[in-house]
């Protein structure tokens, strides 16, 4: 595990000498300020909670708090020895806060899940002693590194779903299903377990469907998550229907429905010939899928996904790959067809897709699936790490910075505003609060005080001070601020 009191950028190290005589108090903000997502200006808010209770919670303690000062201060003489040379830094402030037992540090949040409007703070920290000035920043790197990547899934997610909300909702299909429909298939490739789980939550704001498990431990812990949180059906991979031969790929479908006698199990279909799995396989089997209770999902993870589901035009006129495979189910299995006139496939069929899927894609694929009078809730998508993870800090200009100091006694607003930057890192100065004003979230600054004046309230409350949650939120909470936010 990595130490709690280095896990931060190198020139961190040195801050607290750098700082005017006198400094007193560091108040910061966090802040998406930019975004690179066409026609998004708002950032949902997620991720401090865990942070608090992980970070500045479980890590702090076991790596600093608990373990010997004596041993602290050594560890970090001979880190800090070789990485600048010998120590001018010195130990003593180290020191000073292993004695003080516990993170000097107040923060105050918008409620997670709220939607956010750029260049507005999602939260802000402040030092509770003076003589600790120097922590508000030098927690920065690791405040950051853990929440930007949250905030930005579970932006992502909630795209996804207003998408597939809309498409459900124009062709008929199942508003319920929709909870499903979006499936996380991101762990593998993202960096790091953490990161999965982290991500994974986010996602599990807006949707239910995942096979990233650890992500429901993080909500069950952090989050106080009971009931469903996030769940999934039993599923081969290709390894599965490999070992069962090619020749003998019927009978390792037969092995499987018989294996799963009721619910949904998932089959990879493609790994040799998904067209030949639909026109000789389904078809053999026809009876016994439609006398289960339960469904059969056939899941292509290869090719065009949109030409896959929806019928390639430049296959052969009139074969299963121009057909589509959502048309080519229903030919098989039949439906029914919804009071908005969409075609919706038979309970003990479907299809999922869990390869290369964008958000482009996603929309692509309802759009089309409607064009051929299907509803657009006939196929899962399984939302992977192209989407979760080719994302940067920059994609929303996440920021932490210092707005305001106390040096001898007095309040100093602080402020950038660099003559050759185009505005975009221009920061916010002073004290802050966030206001609703008429449904908007708005945020004040240059205050001299954290109250506001009477008759408007600060969103930004009190979460958490050294140490002690002053609010928390459960699963459940988060998930309904998104739903009363959305627009």
């Amino acid at each position: 595990m990595l130490d709690f009191i280095t896990m931060c950028d190198g020139y961190k190290l040195d801050h607290r000498r750098q700082f005017p005589a006198g400094t007193q108090r560091i108040y910061s903000n966090f802040t998406p300020r930019s975004s690179r997502v066409d026609g998004q200006d708002k950032v949902v808010f997620f991720g401090l909670q865990y942070f608090l209770s992980e970070y500045l919670g479980r890590i702090a303690a076991e790596t600093f708090f608990a373990r010997p000062k004596a041993e602290v201060l050594d560890k970090y003489q001979r880190l800090l020895d070789s990485y600048f040379g010998p120590n001018t830094i010195g130990v003593n402030h180290i020191a000073a806060l292993h004695d003080y037992g516990r993170i000097p540090l107040q923060f105050w949040a918008l409620p997670e899940g709220t939607h956010v409007p750029l260049r507005c703070a999602m939260f802000t920290l402040m030092n509770t002693h003076d003589d600790f000035y120097w922590m508000t920043n030098y927690v920065e790197t690791m405040l950051s590194s853990v929440i930007w990547h949250a905030c930005t899934s579970a932006t992502t997610a909630h795209r996804y779903r207003k998408l597939l909300d809309a498409y459900a909702a124009r062709t008929g299909g199942s508003r319920e299903f929709v909870q499903w429909q979006g499936h996380d298939f991101s762990f593998r490739g993202l960096s790091s377990p953490e990161v999965a789980a982290i991500s994974g939550a986010a996602h599990l704001l807006s949707f239910t469907g995942t096979d990233t498990v650890p992500a429901i431990q993080l909500l069950q812990e952090h989050y106080d998550g009971t009931g469903l949180i996030g769940g999934s059906v039993p599923a081969t991979e290709h390894a599965v229907m490999c070992a069962g031969e090619r020749d003998s790929e019927l009978g390792t479908f037969t092995r499987l429905l018989e294996l799963y006698p009721t619910g949904i199990v998932s089959v990879v279909s493609d790994t040799w010939d998904l067209w030949n799995v639909v026109d000789n396989t389904l078809p053999a089997l026809k009876d016994r899928i439609m006398g289960r209770d339960g469904k059969l999902v056939i899941r292509p993870d290869s090719g065009v996904p949109e030409d896959i589901l929806c019928g390639d035009p430049n296959a052969p006129r009139g074969s299963t790959a121009n057909e589509g495979l959502i048309q080519a189910l229903w030919r098989i299995f039949g439906g029914t067809v919804n009071e908005r006139g969409f075609k919706q496939l038979d309970p003990h069929i479907g299809a999922i897709y869990g390869d290369s899927i964008t958000e482009k894609r996603a929309e692509e694929i309802c759009r089309r699936l409607e064009a051929n009078g299907f509803a657009s809730t006939n196929v899962v998508l399984g939302i992977g790490s192209f989407t979760y993870q080719y994302v940067t800090r920059d994609t929303y200009g996440f920021a932490i910075k210092a707005t305001w100091a106390k040096v001898n006694g007095e309040g100093r607003d602080l402020y950038k505003d660099p003559a050759t930057d185009d505005g975009v890192k221009k920061s916010a100065r002073g004290l802050l609060s966030v206001v609703n004003n008429n449904g908007k979230l708005e945020m004040r600054e240059g205050l001299n005080s954290l109250q506001l004046p009477s008759g408007e309230v600060d969103l930004l409350a009190p979460v958490w001070n050294e140490g002690k949650f002053l609010r928390r939120q459960s699963l459940e909470q988060v998930r309904a601020h998104i739903r009363a936010d959305a627009e």
